[in-house]
Order: structure tokens, then sequence, then C-alpha cells
């Protein structure tokens, strides 16, 4: 008997999909809490004009699958039939041998003949030609829904732009934020109006921003944890810090650098991958020269670092930002700025007990997590996110939001004396900005700070502005509850 035989590949697909037989999903894994993502998929699925094609996309652990099996959980309480659901882990050693129309013929002989199913593809990158087999599924099976998962944001994207115009959606899934992590863990959460937007705030008068401040100061305690384990939701759940951050380097940063990257883009050794991102994780926030990088790591080239640089991101194990224009300067060179994709993974790889104590190394863990929300929070929009250094001084504002018609700046200034004056670049060009934002350490470090124009910089705690964003992005959803 072929290894790829119906038989054996219905047996993989059998045990992939129990509901089969119990007609309905495992509690474990579906679990209860539902991320800000699903909600968003779960309209576009069910959405009853638009026929779109979902593609779930981060990278591991943040809970692609996991919303694919709250998803189906949904179809099946609705009293769709479980036979014509059917979920498809790509992932797998013998599924990864067939092609993909060999899984379809087999689950449509077999299970289900008609063409009016749910497709949920796992890992989809894995499958040769995924892209012309679901434009195919797309246009030949118009009663049939799709949702698919993968780890590889560019690659999906692009293939998106060429086969799946029209046809897809591609829904970005981060680690957790911390309005999140703090709702997943039940954490006891203050009672705030659900049309606060952070940028707003500088509208408000002393004694209601002391108000919302001092209801939001008891999340405070939970803010370090979550900078430490609290962007995976299974590992922000279990009770040993220690373990839950060992797992994260074995199942998060190794699986990606040693097994998904090298398969994905036929890398021969891993090591030279593994070395420029512990490189990253040291210089997280900082502007990358690739140049520097080569030196540093002697026997690496500047095109395989740059190469590399490049396949990480695709992979979801950092940003990049570019720099932005501002006060008329064009940007000569555009030399991007590297943040880890979470804090919690640039502290499980470095494993140094000191970076949650020295004042630097805990600045840039909280850019890392703040540029983390932004990037998220504004992914969808017509805005890009960048940095800008120039100015009198050659001074840098960490954090740009570019929209059409305005910019926000952001100043991560997370240390006991946040002063700004007029050597910050964010104080001298607050005026040509539609909003202006200073983010914190201490609870009573908040208010308005005026600028040397008319316009007004918010301080604002990052606890407090992380969950803020939060409850802003959460709000924004219909389909959120």
């Amino acid at each position: 008997m072929s290894l790829t035989s119906q038989e054996n590949i219905l047996k993989v697909l059998t045990a992939f999909n129990p509901w089969w037989k119990s007609g309905a999903i495992r509690a474990e894994f579906s679990k209860t809490y539902k991320r800000f993502a699903y909600h968003e998929a779960l309209k576009l699925l069910l959405h009853e004009d638009i026929r779109r094609t979902v593609v779930l996309t981060g990278t591991r652990r943040v809970g692609k699958t996991t919303i694919q099996y709250q998803m189906i959980d949904h179809l099946l309480k609705s009293g769709v039939s479980p036979q014509r659901i059917v979920f498809i882990s790509l992932d797998h050693p013998l599924l990864k041998l067939c092609k993909l129309n060999e899984i379809l013929d087999c689950y449509h002989a077999n299970l289900y003949g008609d063409e009016d199913c749910y497709y949920f593809f796992d890992e989809i990158q894995y499958a040769a030609d995924w892209d012309q087999w679901v434009k195919t599924i797309y246009d030949t099976q118009p009663l049939s829904r799709m949702v698919a998962t993968g780890s590889a944001s560019p690659v999906l994207k692009k293939k998106a732009a060429e086969s799946g115009a029209g046809r897809w959606t591609v829904i970005q899934v981060p680690t957790l934020s911390f309005y999140e992590y703090c709702e997943m863990l039940d954490v006891e959460r203050p009672e705030i109006p659900v049309d606060i937007r952070p940028t707003a705030l500088v509208r408000y008068n002393k004694r209601d921003m002391t108000l919302l401040m001092t209801k939001l100061s008891e999340l405070q305690k939970h803010f370090h944890r979550y900078l430490t384990v609290g962007g995976f939701p299974e590992l922000a759940l279990a009770k040993d810090d220690l373990l839950a951050q060992a797992i994260m380097r074995e199942d998060v940063v190794d699986k990606v650098l040693k097994r998904d990257i090298p398969a994905l883009y036929n890398i021969r050794n891993a090591t030279e991958l593994e070395r420029i991102f512990l490189y990253l994780c040291y210089y997280s926030s900082n502007i990358i020269v690739i140049d520097a990088i080569a030196r540093e790591l002697d026997g690496v080239s500047r095109g395989t670092v740059n190469d590399y640089i490049d396949y990480m991101e695709s992979a979801n194990l950092i940003y990049r930002s570019y720099p932005v224009e501002m006060g008329g300067k064009k940007v000569l060179k555009a030399r991007s700025k590297i943040y880890i994709a979470d804090a919690a993974i640039r502290n499980a790889v470095l494993m140094d007990d000191n970076l949650m104590t020295d004042p630097e190394q805990l600045g840039i863990t909280v850019e890392t997590a703040v540029y983390k929300h932004i990037a998220a929070f504004y992914y969808q929009n017509t805005t890009s996110v960048g940095y800008y250094r120039g100015g009198k001084r050659g001074n840098e504002i960490d954090i740009v939001v570019e929209f059409p018609n305005g910019k926000i700046l952001i100043e991560v200034k997370y240390r006991e004396n946040a002063a700004i004056g007029e050597k910050d670049a964010i104080f001298e060009l607050a005026e040509e900005a539609s909003s202006a934002i200073v983010v914190t350490k201490r609870s009573d470090d908040y208010g308005i700070q005026p600028s040397s124009g008319t316009k007004k910089i918010l301080r604002i705690p990052a606890f407090a502005f992380l969950y803020l964003l939060g409850n802003a992005e959460k709000h924004g959803y219909r389909g959120a509850k």
C-alpha cells in the first residue's frame, strides 16, 4: 500500500476531525477565551454578501489554530453538519507528502461529496501550489468557504496579491495585547467607557484624567509578568513562568529558526540564522546597520544578513520600522529599526535575569511592547508605522504613526525621570502632528505637558496606554462581545 494512499490520508483526517464522529469539538481545542482576530475572522466567514477566503497569519503559539477550532465550534453549534467541516493540518508529516487535491479528493470521496463545505487549512504554506488550489476552490465551489493559517506573512500576502486578489483577506494575529492578557486571565479590571481613545485624553481635564488613571492603576501589578511571558495565550495561563519561557524558546523560536524558515527558504545551515536573531534580540528597538552585523558576526556576508532578516520578518519573529519624513526634511538613508515581535520572546532568548531590573534593558523591553501594540492596532488602516530621526539636534522620535492627513508621535520614556524639553524631537515637532504622546513608567506620571506651540503633549504610563489601546481595539470590532 502506498504511503500516501487514500486509506492513510483518511486516517489522518479522521484523527484531526473528531467531530465527524462525536458531532462536537473537544473543549480543550476551542478554549473559552476568544482573541480579537476571532471575531474579525468569523464576521468574514459568515458574511452574507461578501465571500472572502480568510487567511490568519502570525508566529507560532499566538492562537491561529485555536481560532480555527473556535470557528468550527461556532459552525457546529449553529447546526452545520459535522461532515461539511474539514480541518487539514498541512504541517503533518504524511500530509506534507501529498498534493492538496489528493487530500481534498479523499475527503470528498469518503466523507462529504457535495461542494458547499467549510475548509480549514492549517499552515497552508507547506502545501505545494496552495495558492492556485485555493483560487480553484474559490472559483469552482461558490458555496464553499475557506479559512487558512500561515506563519509566513509576506509570502501569504504576496500570493494573495497575485492569485487571491478580490478573494482573500489576510488577518494578522499578533501576540496578546496587554488588554487581551488581562481579559484572558480574568484579572480585576476597571469599568471604563468603551469609546475611550488614548489620543483623545489630551482633552481631559485634570480631575477626569486623575479619576481614569486611578481606576487603571490596579493593572500595573500585572504589567511586569505580561512583559515576561504574557504575549502567548497558552504560556500566559501557565503556572510556571520559567517553564513557559523554555517552551517559548523551543516552540516559538527554535522551531521557526531551525525548521520553518529553513524549509520555506531552502536554508541548509540554520546556525547563521540563529546568530543573527540573537544579535537582533540584543539590539531590539535600535537602528540596524547590515554591514555592522556582518562585521560583528564574522563570516556572515552582508547579503546573507539582509536575506535572513527578511526571512525572520516573514516568519513574524521581528517587526521592521522605517524612517518617516517630518519637518520637510527628506529621509536620506532608509535604515530600519528592528523590534522583536514580542518582548517575551526577547526575554526568553537572552535568559538574562537582569533584563527586567536593569533600567536600560527594561526601557528596550517596554519600547518593544509599545511598538508591537501600535503596529497591531493600525495594521488594517491606511497608515505606516515608523520612526523619526533628525531635527536640530539629530534626535529621535521612537514611533511615528503616519496617516494621509496627519501623524501621531510617540516617545517611550520608561524611566523614573521621564522629563522632556526643548532638546527632545517630540517637543520640537509636536506642533505639526495631530497628537503627541510620551509613554512613561510611574503610575503617577500622567497629564498634559504644553509644548513650544499650541499643541499639547500627553503623558501616560505604559500599562495604561497599552490597556487603553486594547480597549479601543476591542470595541472597534462589532463582533467582539
